[in-house]
């Protein structure tokens, strides 16, 4: 098992599992995106097997840290867009099967990180599931609001980015934010999913998914390489540190 600060990768059967641990809440800070990156180097460099990402009890992930974001000099804003950038950019154009084994809480960059994958399972438990970036006074770096329009529809996109507002499991279900619920943890059946992808032809499997989101693969991997997006000149605003500070409150 490889081992880092706020994730692990391991190989189960011929499935690569990466799990996030920063508790309390798997909230996202330049450590854990920067490990994240090179978990996908890690990735890039084995045999195409199938691949589940996968959170700790109770949460997947958070999104940003809220706490942190507020306090960082304008140099560390340009850092973590591009870093969010990144990430979402390699989880989403990565050419193996992946399936994200959501075990709770999905909010914001949490829930766009779950979107990346494809297929996603999560738990008729007690999760929380939202796009609540808007409610924290935070804008979409460009890939993560690229994500969101491929993968739900207008009418979802809209109401879950312009009202960011948290919806339970079953919803998030019939909105597409997830493809399946189980009963308790959801990663065995994430597990035997990556298995059932595991007997696709894997090269092809791989040529059939860049088929399917070449138009958005090519725009994200565009947005990385050049430094387009716009949010790298200035992220936050005067709204961002109160909102935030609200968010955690409520």
């Amino acid at each position: 098992m490889t081992s880092y600060q706020h994730l692990t990768l391991e190989r189960r059967d011929g499935v690569a599992v990466v799990g996030i641990d920063r508790p309390p809440a798997n909230a996202l800070d330049l450590t854990l995106l920067e490990e994240g990156h090179r978990v996908l180097e890690d990735l890039a460099a084995d045999p195409p097997g199938p691949v589940v990402i996968t959170g700790r009890e109770g949460f997947f992930s958070a999104g940003m840290d809220l706490k942190v974001v507020p306090t960082l000099a304008r140099a560390e804003q340009a850092e973590l867009v591009n870093g969010i950038n990144r990430l979402f950019a390699g989880w989403y154009a990565l050419p193996r099967p992946v399936v994200a084994a959501v075990t709770g809480h999905a909010i914001a960059g949490g829930l766009i990180l779950a979107l990346c994958a494809d297929h996603r399972v999560g738990s008729t438990g007690s999760g929380r599931y939202g796009l609540t970036e808007l409610k924290a006074g935070i804008p979409y770096p460009a890939v993560a609001m690229a994500v969101v329009r491929a993968e739900l529809s207008s009418a979802v996109a809209r109401d879950l980015v312009l009202r960011a507002r948290l919806v339970g499991a079953e919803e998030a279900a019939g909105l597409g934010l997830l493809d399946e619920l189980v009963d308790g943890d959801p990663l065995p059946r994430a597990l035997a999913l990556a298995g059932e992808l595991a007997g696709l032809p894997l090269d092809t499997y791989a040529r059939v998914k860049r088929q399917l989101r070449d138009d958005t693969i090519a725009a994200t991997a565009r947005i990385v390489a050049d430094g387009s997006d716009p949010l790298l000149a200035g992220w936050l605003g005067e709204e961002t540190e109160e909102a935030s500070a609200g968010t955690l409150r409520g």
